[in-house]
Order: structure tokens, then sequence, then C-alpha cells
């Protein structure tokens, strides 16, 4: 590794903490901790072909099952979530947005959208710095390799 590469993966982490850090503050200010406004948009963007079950919701979150009952416990209390039994597996729990998770997401989505017109160019272009100098290497390594393999 060169000291570039060291500084634009600096650069790359310090702009992914910078907007994590603005994302921290927006969700505070919605009243909610972090990880439940992950679980919200988790829950919100779940796809289609899959069911939105505690489990589900815990592979995204990269949360523990147990972790993410007590989470999902705390959002239903708070009237962002609900429960209910699967219609296809009654044995299966869905989970499901409220009018008001779905209204507390929708603001913090578009707070979200605004912020990222700010932060996206520069996010952009760390990130493109480091694929550029990836290329660069990965191309140095076909040239190499061709080489070694012609002087076979």
């Amino acid at each position: 590794m060169t000291q570039t590469e060291y500084e634009e993966l600096a650069d790359f982490r310090y702009r992914i903490r910078r907007f994590l850090h603005f994302s921290e503050g927006a969700a505070h200010a919605e009243g909610l901790e972090t990880q439940q406004h992950q679980a919200l948009l988790a829950i919100r963007a779940m796809p289609g072909t899959e069911p939105c079950t505690i489990s589900a919701v815990a592979r995204r979150l990269f949360l523990q099952h147990q972790s993410t009952v007590g989470l999902v416990d705390r959002l239903e209390r708070a009237g962002l979530v609900r429960r209910a039994p699967s219609p296809a597996d009654g044995r299966q729990v869905l989970v499901a947005l409220t009018r008001k998770g779905d209204s507390v997401l929708k603001r913090l989505s578009l707070t979200h959208h605004a912020e990222l017109e700010i932060q996206a160019p520069e996010l952009a272009r760390a990130l493109g710095a480091i694929i550029r100098r990836l290329k660069r290497n990965e191309n140095r390594q076909s040239q190499q390799d061709a080489e070694v393999s012609g002087a076979a």
C-alpha cells in the first residue's frame, strides 16, 4: 500500500462516516435511535420477493434474531410498526410500518435525499479515486502476467 492509497481509503471512510453522522443526527431529531431508523427503512424497502419477518430484518441489519425482536418491540410500542401473522404461513410473523412509521420514515428519507445532494459528489469522488487505482493496479498486474507468460 502506498501513502496515496492510504489517503484515498481514509478519505472514503471519512465521507461515509460524515454521512452516517448526519443520519444519526437526523434520526435523533425525529426521536429515534439510529437502529430504529435503519429498521424502518429495511422494513419499508424489503423486496417483494421476501416476506418481512423478524429474521429478514435481522439479516438486513446484521443483527442477531433476539436483538431484532427487541428493536421491533420498541418500534411497536412507539406505534411505528405492527406485527401480524403471515397469511401464507401462520407460524411466521410479518412486520409492517404503521401510518405513523411511514410518515416518520418519509420525513427522514426526504431529509437524507437533500443531504445526499450535498454530500454525494464528494463521496463519489472519493470512491472513484479508489476504483481508478484498483483498475490501474489490475491492468498493471495483467501486463505483468502477460510478460511472464510470454517469457516462458
